[in-house]
């Protein structure tokens, strides 16, 4: 391992490191615009030069590998006078409109010049201008305040995997553009924002909207789909203006899927914001006591097993365990939150992503089986991306074709190939050293699983110090719903065939509710969405944004979110509406403050009242002799941009809907509008 002394202090560090992540481990702080730790080095900015004895110049630090006997110098005046020079050059061109600038008071441009600039300039020359660049409906492009650092490109090509942004021309002609100017079709395209170091590419939806001192920051949990990506939700005057990502290697890393970002402004619309009854066909507005008198009518003289209940995609653990204990006080166990058709159930190790994210990084063979991870969970893709872009991995799947952005080899949209698994997936898992499963949830079924668990015992999916064998589920509330028990026998069919006389749903809006009408629905959501118009009393409750609450990702992570904002008009937290209307129904819940019900939580579920992973124990699969799964795979039933009632009231979303998937220019889009 190199030795090298920086600024007097001696560092040892591993074979392979740079000069500047030397001089960080020695406690020196070094400039950079193009230089990002999860992104491949560029060299092209040069700021952070610095003086390497014996060196005739300085030397660009995030390039030049340490070596053992430098001595480094990264306070010297000949340093300081280069990253002069190099902030003087950025500076020529750049147009200096920080006042009308969305990056401002986030710039890595503004922070340096303060830091290492002169303070004055000798350019009189007219600057360079930039026409602006079309990059879609996320994202706001000023390019000529690009300093071609190439963050955005590398970010594209290697992360994303979508080669749609590049640069044209060369020296002062240089251009950053997406080549074809249309809206770059990636699923992350919105993290380019974040890397900019300048105000060259920023949030379009957020566009001067508030400035970032503005803004108070709470930290939270995305619900878009089942990663649990830690965000960081930023709002004024009891508003949500923006969601960004929170820094978290084992989760997210520092990515957020653009769905998760920029859905945020659905929270504005659509609202449920008053209880609402349904009187003579048609709901009419009413007060709480009134929605929980009409409820109590219901319930009234109404059998046990003829009260059910199902919990959507968005539920915290909270208000899960809210409903399951009001429906225990009922005498009901008809409880489900598999609304996707699956049959994954208890021992818990058979319903988690027992790879973990960070795990499938050095996976040497993946298997798709019923999911398209790109769309499912678009973070998971990332990390498919680093285990095969890496040498490593092999990529296989079953269902159907899709561009994952690395190659994969097509075996067949038929689950029926999992069961007679063809000759080259077999000998690759037979000589695979670390072999992953990732089965859709939507598509494990009976039949699928019992043909997944025959593969990993075949195969040793399983073994020591390695689980290979993953559930990657799309619903941010179903690991938490199974851990606590929120299913009944039967699954979802079992529903259907015997349908309830009372029907609670919590935010549940993607499910067919037609053969269940002749029950009395009672819905707690957030928007008027497909739930709310088949109630027969609706009762407003808190977005994820508006509530404390416990999620638990697809492998397992417990994660807390804190409130940002309050719910509007006369919408609560959906475990205090159970709570109160347990006491309308003559049932006492044994908790009246969040702490209290945490603590329930916790002495039923020790692993739920603590935060952090827990990896689970597995044991021998018990089927139930389903048969061999046969027929193509389950796909989605709408665009993975309009995945939720949030989603579905999104304008920003529905922008991408049109313009990405639909093909619509900008041209048609500025028609429609």
């Amino acid at each position: 391992m190199p030795k090298l002394i920086v600024d007097g202090r001696e560092v040892e560090v591993p074979a392979g490191a740079t000069v500047m992540q030397a001089c960080e481990m020695a406690g020196r702080e070094i400039p950079r615009f193009c230089y990002h730790e999860r992104l491949s080095i560029a060299g092209n900015c040069r700021m952070c030069l610095v003086e390497i004895e014996k060196s005739p110049k300085p030397v660009a630090s995030c390039a030049m590998p340490a070596a053992d006997g430098m001595v480094v110098h990264t306070m010297s005046e000949k340093t300081r006078r280069a990253r002069e020079g190099v902030m003087e050059f950025l500076l020529i061109n750049h147009p200096l409109d920080c006042p009308i600038c969305d990056q401002g008071g986030e710039c890595d441009l503004q922070d340096q010049a303060l830091a290492y600039g002169r303070g004055t300039s000798r350019f009189e020359e007219n600057k360079r201008a930039v026409a602006e660049k079309y990059m879609g409906p996320l994202i706001k492009t000023v390019m000529t305040r690009c300093i071609h650092c190439t963050r955005c490109v590398r970010f594209a090509e290697e992360v994303a995997g979508v080669e749609e942004i590049g640069a044209l021309f060369r020296g002062e002609n240089m251009q950053i553009t997406s080549y074809l100017e249309r809206a770059v079709a990636s699923e992350i395209s919105g993290n380019v924002i974040d890397l900019c170091p300048v105000g060259a590419l920023t949030a379009k939806p957020y566009a001067f909207e508030a400035r970032p001192w503005e803004l108070r920051r709470t930290d939270g949990i995305d619900v878009m789909d089942a990663v649990g990506s830690n965000i960081v939700v930023g709002h004024r005057s009891g508003a949500v203006m923006r969601i960004s990502p929170r820094l978290n290697d084992d989760v997210n890393e520092e990515w957020l899927a653009d769905r998760s970002r920029f859905a945020a402004d659905g929270l504005r619309e659509r609202r449920l914001d008053r209880p609402w009854v349904r009187v003579a066909g048609r709901l009419q507005p009413a007060s709480w006591a009134e929605a929980f008198a009409a409820i109590a009518r219901a319930v009234a003289g109404v059998g046990k097993d003829r009260i059910a209940a199902l919990a959507g995609p968005l539920a915290a653990v909270e208000e899960m365990v809210a409903l399951k204990d009001l429906m225990t006080g009922l005498g009901s166990g008809r409880l489900e939150c598999r609304l996707d058709g699956s049959a994954v159930a208890a021992p818990r190790a058979h319903y988690l992503f027992n790879t973990t994210l960070a795990g499938l990084e050095t996976a040497d063979l993946i298997l798709l089986v019923g999911t398209n991870p790109r769309f499912d969970a678009p973070l998971v893709n990332t990390r498919i991306r680093k285990a095969v872009r890496g040498g490593r991995a092999r990529l296989f799947n079953i269902g159907p074709a899709a561009d994952l952005t690395v190659p994969v080899t097509e075996l067949g949209d038929d689950l029926g190939l999992l069961a007679d698994l063809p000759a080259a997936l077999a000998g690759a898992l037979g000589a695979a050293a670390r072999p992953a499963m990732l089965v859709g949830s939507r598509n494990a079924t009976a039949p699928v699983l019992e043909a997944a668990h025959a593969v990993a015992d075949r195969f040793g999916l399983v073994r020591d110090g390695w689980n290979g064998f993953n559930i990657l589920h799309d619903a941010a509330s179903r690991v938490g719903a199974l851990d606590i028990g929120f299913v009944h026998g039967g699954h979802l069919a079992g529903l259907f065939a015997d349908p309830p006389a009372v029907l609670f749903l919590l935010g549940v809006d993607d499910l067919d509710l037609a053969p269940l009408a002749p029950a009395f629905r009672i819905y707690l959501g957030t928007h008027g969405d497909a739930g709310a118009r088949a109630a027969d009393v609706i009762l407003p409750a808190a977005a994820y944004t508006e509530k404390p609450g416990t999620w638990v990702n697809m492998e397992g992570r417990v994660q807390r979110a804190l409130r940002a904002v309050f719910p509007p008009g006369d919408a609560r937290e959906d475990w205090t509406i159970l709570r109160a209307l347990a006491d309308v129904l003559g049932i006492r819940l044994p908790y009246d403050t969040l702490d209290e019900l945490r603590r329930r939580i916790a002495s039923e579920w020790p692993h739920l009242g603590r935060d952090g992973l827990e990896p689970a124990e597995w044991a021998p699969f018990q089927g139930e002799g389903a048969g061999p799964p046969a027929g193509p795979a389950r796909r989605p039933a709408t665009s993975h941009y309009l995945v939720n009632p949030i989603c579905r009231a999104s304008p920003t979303m529905h922008a991408c809907v049109r313009e990405i998937e639909e093909g619509a220019g900008p041209a048609l889009l500025e028609a429609a509008e």
